[in-house]
């Protein structure tokens, strides 16, 4: 008996320490979390889209709050906050942006069809989950228009996937959509409750709750104090720089082009863009930051370097970058120059655009200008290869000058860390996929959420290993779908447009008539045109 006992014991003890060792990792993993930055990417519809802009509603959408488009279907919306907690998997995000759809555009101005959906928030409790968000819509009949706030707008297939355990990013990919009744009701009766939707793929920051700062020792009190003292010495040497006209900080927002950001990465380009030197991706906007030069507020003048680099590679030979950005204002007009290298040559301060910059003078500390109007120069067509004629419409300008050191720049759209999980798929699964769709663990989206706990699962098959191994020594033995490459089925074609005549409903669309506003596949535009 003794020599059996023993080995028990021995195990017993075993299990004791290794999940005591366990214990403090899943309590503190438990931790409830804030959502602070991310993406989420979802189309909408994407026959809708093909039906707005093709021959039947002749219509077009654009972008708001600062959305972006990823390739030639999705939108993105951007600045995730909310909470997570993975204990119990409840999640709650709330994103930026938004998309109007207008079309069939009526002889006496307006359109018949006239959709806004906007602040997009993804809610998870319970493994049910539903996306809600806010709905501005034009009856089909009607006209009658109705403002929803945060309808339940998409219910998410989360059949396969758990939300427990997971750390930061988390993320979600290719996740099933479906309309509701409020959301069909919202959607202005295009279509039924059932309706499959595009698919929904986020990934988002989260950080646990502040702890509480140690007061400091006073030897780093007098520290500061120092740091304090120094500062207030350099601050006459800092009023005499902006006396003469130096500023404190600067950034310059600009988007290029948004239908040659989708052809770089559609199904012809088959590329993407590299930032580099500082230069930010706010989604439907490059950040070019840490300006420095030179500002007169009086004369509403401005002569401005900036951090940061953009090269767009892709297919067909497609590599263009643009740095050393420059940016000069006189007279109420702005040029926008850069450094381009293509082809393998260089050319130096290249005018790229031009802009209207109208009462640029400082407020609350910040010269700014919100999305100017911004048309291609001579230099600047060439720089593109001719992809456009001189004139055309480029993304707008935004520019911030900061005269005040207490001043802020704006803030740009949080996308979150990037992904390093593979592209967002398109299409939706009906049943749950053979591995969890989720990824949640430090490592980034693409591994499963049981990396938050697997470390502690074999730690636990460990010991019971050893507690069996031990067990049989003094014991007998004893014995012991989906297809996701259908797409959504085509909604009811009595409740699209016009019901009496089925070739205005929406699944109607011929895609390959989609206009330049939703399809990137083939060009960035017509040659030569706007």
């Amino acid at each position: 008996m003794p020599s059996s006992r023993a080995p028990r014991a021995l195990a017993v003890a075993l299990l004791a320490v290794l999940l005591g060792a366990l214990l403090p990792a899943v309590t503190a993993q438990a931790a409830s979390r804030t959502v602070q930055g991310g993406r989420l990417d979802w189309g909408i519809k994407a026959s809708f889209q093909s039906y707005v802009t093709g021959p039947i509603a002749k219509g077009s959408w654009s972008l708001t709050g600062g959305a972006a488009t990823v390739g030639g279907s999705q939108f993105r919306f951007h600045s995730a906050t909310g909470s997570y907690d993975p204990d119990t998997g409840a999640f709650s995000s709330a994103f930026s942006g938004g998309v109007r759809f207008t079309g069939h555009a009526k002889a006496g101005g307006g359109n018949e069809l006239d959709l806004t959906i906007s602040r997009p928030a993804i809610r998870i409790s319970g493994g049910s989950g539903m996306l809600h968000a806010d709905v501005v819509s034009k009856e089909r009949g009607t006209g009658k228009v109705s403002s929803r706030s945060q309808v339940p707008l998409a219910r998410l297939g989360l059949a396969g996937i758990t939300m427990r355990g997971g750390s930061t990013p988390v993320a979600l990919t290719g996740v099933p959509t479906t309309l509701t009744a409020e959301g069909a009701s919202a959607f202005a009766g295009y279509y039924t409750e059932g309706t499959p939707l595009d698919p929904v793929s986020l990934s988002v920051d989260t950080e646990g709750a502040a702890e509480p700062k140690p007061s400091a020792p006073d030897k780093e009190k007098s520290a500061g104090e120092r740091k304090g003292e120094a500062e207030r010495k350099n601050e006459a040497e800092r009023k005499d720089e902006r006396k003469a006209g130096r500023f404190e900080d600067a950034a310059v927002d600009w988007g290029v082009r948004r239908t040659f950001r989708e052809y770089v990465t559609g199904s012809v380009g088959q590329g993407t863009w590299t930032l580099s030197d500082g230069a930010q991706d706010g989604g439907a906007l490059f950040r070019f930051p840490r300006g420095r030069g030179t500002y007169d507020a009086e004369k509403g003048t401005l002569d401005a370097e900036f951090s940061g680099s953009i090269r767009f590679t892709g297919a067909h030979g497609l590599d263009l970058t643009f740095a050393a950005v420059t940016v000069t204002v006189t007279t109420g007009e702005g040029i926008l120059s850069a450094d381009v290298t293509s082809g393998g040559r260089t050319a130096k301060s290249v005018p790229i655009v031009t802009f209207e910059a109208e009462d640029f003078v400082p407020k609350n500390g910040l010269a700014a200008l919100t999305e100017a109007p911004a048309a291609l120069t001579a230099e600047g067509s060439e720089a593109f290869g001719s992809m456009y004629r001189a004139g055309t419409a480029m993304d707008p300008i935004s520019l911030s000058v900061t005269v005040d050191e207490k001043a802020q720049l704006p803030a740009l759209p949080d996308l979150g860390s990037e992904p390093t999980a593979a592209e967002p798929t398109e299409k939706a699964t009906d049943e749950p996929s053979p591995a969890p769709a989720a990824a949640s663990s430090g490592s980034g989206p693409g591994v499963g959420t049981w990396a938050a706990v697997g470390g502690g699962a074999l730690l636990l098959l460990g010991a019971a290993a050893a507690f069996l191994a031990l067990r049989r020594r003094s014991a007998p033995s004893t014995p012991e779908a989906a297809d996701a490459s259908r797409a959504p089925e085509a909604a009811d074609a009595s409740r699209a447009p016009e019901a009496a005549d089925a070739s205005r409903a929406p699944e109607a669309a011929d895609a390959s008539t989609v206009t330049d506003s939703a399809d990137a596949s083939t060009a960035p535009d017509s040659p030569r045109t706007s």
